[in-house]
């Protein structure tokens, strides 16, 4: 395994809530989540998966998994619930939840819709309404929308999907403004398109370059464990873009 060059310890003993975990994004939020010390929570619909993702990583560190929708709210308030008995306690919640799906306008079904409100909104939502009355000050909350959430020309006929994309980017800048006097910070990350094939331990710096279309998942993980780390302390209410300029191309 070709560990990560940067890793050191910035998360030590924390206590991290990742939800909505699956092969790409959610894995690798994880999998650096443990090199940097932290204890892991992680949460994805698929027992199955969580089973293999947790005989993968557990070697790394303190890893629990539990199987839940986040966008249930009674299955996202089980899911905190767990972590924090099963960790202690939270001092960090990431939800990589999310979906896609094209649909134009004058075809779009109105299940279409829900699906990505409640993938792309509400498991978000969900999860936050329940962990924060566990938070406290110094905690960090970090949710995942998209560059296209900022840029729909990109993505013609997909109104359902960008929608909800930067509905959740104003609801990083809501929950901010809400949660600076708790001493909680809230920021977003927008990946551009990204690849769903995370591989522990690839030197996947050799693997894009700037202004790809397609990028692995590990950059985009990179600026979340940052955001949780205290030398981003200073950053709150940001949604940053993680595309490696693609949206300027």
């Amino acid at each position: 395994m070709l560990l990560d060059t940067y890793m050191g310890g910035r998360l030590q003993g924390a206590r991290v809530f990742v939800g909505g975990v699956g092969p790409g994004l959610g894995s690798a939020v994880v999998y650096f989540a443990l090199l940097e010390g932290a204890r892991v929570f992680a949460v994805a619909r698929s027992r199955d998966f969580l089973e293999r993702l947790r005989r993968e990583l557990s070697g790394l560190g303190e890893l629990h998994v539990g199987a839940y929708d986040l966008s249930r709210p009674e299955s996202a308030e089980a899911a905190v619930a767990e972590a924090a008995s099963k960790l202690g306690g939270l001092d960090a919640v990431v939800v990589t939840a999310g979906g896609y799906v094209e649909a134009p306008i004058d075809a779009l079904d109105p299940a279409v819709l829900e699906e990505m409100l409640s993938r792309n909104l509400k498991a978000h939502l969900y999860a936050v309404r329940a962990a924060v009355r566990r938070l406290k000050p110094g905690s960090s909350i970090v949710l995942v929308t998209a560059v296209g959430g900022a840029y729909p020309a990109w993505l013609r006929n997909n109104a359902a999907y960008v929608s909800s994309k930067a509905a959740l980017a104003r609801a990083v800048e809501a929950l901010a403004a809400e949660l600076a006097e708790r001493g909680i910070r809230v920021n977003g990350v927008a990946p551009g398109g990204m690849r769903k094939d995370f591989a522990p331990g690839r030197d996947w710096r050799r693997e894009r370059r700037l202004g790809d279309p397609q990028a692995p998942p590990e950059d985009v993980a990179r600026v979340i464990i940052w955001l949780l780390t205290d030398e981003s302390y200073w950053v709150n209410g940001a949604v940053i873009p993680v595309d490696g300029g693609r949206r300027l191309l």
